[in-house]
């Protein structure tokens, strides 16, 4: 399984960016896979989606800027991020495991993940 991130990019504070992830796998369907973005090197959770898309989690620190959506036809995750601040200065990854998931506090959590990307680098200037 892979997983691409793009999107990074410099920013001023309150602008905005949209992060995709790609996730390319030949064993199970893109909807079998919940996929998560965490951030820095301690792998901060920003936001996580179930597999079928119904469900996204948040913590309190980006909830209400950041949005997680996915476009199932392409394989793709997007965390759309607005009114950004320079702490959300950061390497963020996406990573994804076949939905096992019930509640935030399995999202939430690295351990419930298989599979990330390299990172995209944020940077967001005030």
């Amino acid at each position: 399984v892979q997983l691409v991130e793009s999107g990074g990019a410099s920013v001023q504070a309150g602008g905005s960016l949209r992060l995709s992830c790609v996730v390319s796998d030949h064993t199970y369907i893109f909807t079998d896979y919940a996929v998560g973005w965490f951030r820095r090197a301690d792998r901060e959770f920003v936001a996580a989606v179930s597999g079928t898309g119904d469900r996204a989690y948040y913590p309190d620190s980006v909830k209400g800027r950041f949005t997680i959506s996915r476009d199932n036809a392409k394989n793709t995750t997007y965390l759309q991020m607005n009114n950004l601040e320079p702490e959300d200065t950061a390497v963020y990854f996406c990573a994804a495991t076949v939905d096992y998931c019930s509640a935030y506090s399995c999202y939430a959590t690295t351990r419930a993940y298989d599979y990330w990307g390299q990172g995209t680098q944020v940077t967001v200037s005030s």
